[in-house]
């Protein structure tokens, strides 16, 4: 099997790689940071393609799945796992950058991350495109509004990607994950109910991917409380969301 793989150097991304790796899968895997890929890739058993680019640049994602098609032909499944997260304000000019670097990087990443493979997974009749969305973009929350918003653009970009593919032999599943302890949740000064180690997540999300599941949230409880959070109606949920903790600002994008 042969799986192609984005923001893998650290996080969901890294433990998705060891558990596929030691299953014997081929991987290409890609991040910005080289040295941490190349750290990893030493780690990993069997042999595998490290690709150093940021998802932003379409045409650096291209090249890299051209070669890794050429080298080891069509990935069973491709995942797109990169994404970035820091705390805005909307009436900062300052944040406008780190709100559209979150953007570009999560919404434009991930279309440019799976549309290199649809294809040829199409002439071959099989494959699966995985997207690492968050409950994040169930609803906004208060000075997260770019990583809220980019979430819930990748939940609906996946939804109708879903629908562009029906009857092609192409699956798509959306990958919608609560807390996971990675560098990303690590700067939080908030309580995240229901954190999982990022092994347990990525066996998890393993799974879902093999049952070709179209939605799913993990962990289940998370999808609880995601469907509580739509049934509140605005007034309530803007009283409440108005004191939650939030993510830490000026993070390095």
């Amino acid at each position: 099997m042969r799986v192609f793989l984005t923001g893998a150097s650290s996080g969901i991304g890294a433990a998705l790689a060891c558990h596929y790796a030691a299953a014997g899968v081929t991987l290409g895997l890609a991040a910005r940071r080289q040295d941490r890929l190349a750290e990893l890739i030493a780690e990993l058993p069997g042999e595998h393609a490290c690709y150093a680019l940021d998802v932003a640049d379409a045409a650096a994602l291209q090249a890299a799945a051209g070669d890794f098609i050429a080298r080891y032909g069509c990935p069973d499944i491709v995942i797109a796992n990169a994404g970035i997260s820091v705390g805005t304000l909307a009436d900062d000019a300052d944040d406008l950058h780190a709100f559209r670097r979150v953007l570009e990087t999560n919404v434009l990443g991930m279309a440019q991350t799976l549309q290199p493979f649809i294809a040829a997974m199409k002439a071959r009749g099989s494959g699966r495109l995985v997207g690492i969305a968050s409950v994040a973009g169930i609803r906004g929350l208060p000075g997260a509004g770019a990583y809220c918003a980019s979430k819930a653009a990748t939940i609906t970009y996946l939804e109708a990607l879903r629908g562009e593919l029906r009857g092609s032999g192409v699956e798509v599943v959306t990958i919608v994950p609560g807390y996971i302890a990675t560098p990303m949740t690590a700067v939080n000064r908030y309580p995240m109910p229901f954190l999982l180690a990022a092994d347990v997540a990525a066996r998890r999300f393993a799974r879902a991917i093999e049952r070709g599941t179209r939605y799913t949230v993990i962990p289940w409880q998370m999808g609880v409380v995601a469907k509580l959070l739509r049934l509140l109606p605005n007034p309530l949920f803007d009283a409440i969301f108005a004191r939650a903790g939030r993510k830490p600002r000026g993070l390095d994008l």
